[in-house]
């Protein structure tokens, strides 16, 4: 079964698949698929400005709000307007209906008809979309971190010792 790697093999401690239902569980997959890839591209989308820096110009030229203002991580957020709110959630739900993913369909397996990492041999077509379960599950893990370490330490990448709140202390 794609998804079931090493070393762990098939891991569902909660017990989701006790009920045998192929449908739930192709359902608990497109989910798992959709997360991985949206955490992928959250991952990417908090280290690039840390990185390369902001784009020049502005956000928002009626609210003089330069990208170089928006701070990283999730000071962001009360930073963009409602506008770019606005576009940012219709995006989203076009990519969300644009699509056939009714069960059965290619679109319920991820498959979107963007052939660019995928391959016509079905071996290396099973390793590149084992790879990409993988890396969606670890970009879960990953963005759920940053989002952790940036809210008790203003980024993510703080200095831990600047966390005085710590009950460990």
């Amino acid at each position: 079964e794609l998804g079931v790697q090493a070393p762990v093999g098939f891991w569902d401690p909660a017990g989701l698949t006790a009920d045998g239902s192929v449908e739930n569980f192709n359902r608990r997959r497109q989910t798992e698929l959709k997360h991985g890839r949206i955490a992928m591209l959250a991952t990417m989308g908090y280290i690039t400005p840390e990185i390369t820096g902001k784009f020049p110009g502005y956000l928002s030229y009626s609210g003089k709000i330069a990208f170089a203002d928006v701070p990283n991580g999730l000071a962001a957020i009360s930073k963009v307007p409602s506008g770019g709110w606005y576009q940012i959630l219709t995006y989203m739900a076009f990519c969300e209906i644009s699509q056939d993913q009714s069960p059965g369909s290619a679109g319920a397996k991820g498959d979107f008809g963007w052939k660019v990492l995928t391959s016509d041999d079905p071996e290396e077509k099973t390793k590149k979309l084992a790879a990409e379960i993988a890396n969606g599950r670890l970009a879960m893990m990953a963005i759920i971190g940053m989002f952790f370490q940036d809210g008790l330490t203003g980024s993510a990448w703080g200095d831990w010792a600047n966390y005085t709140d710590s009950p460990l202390r």
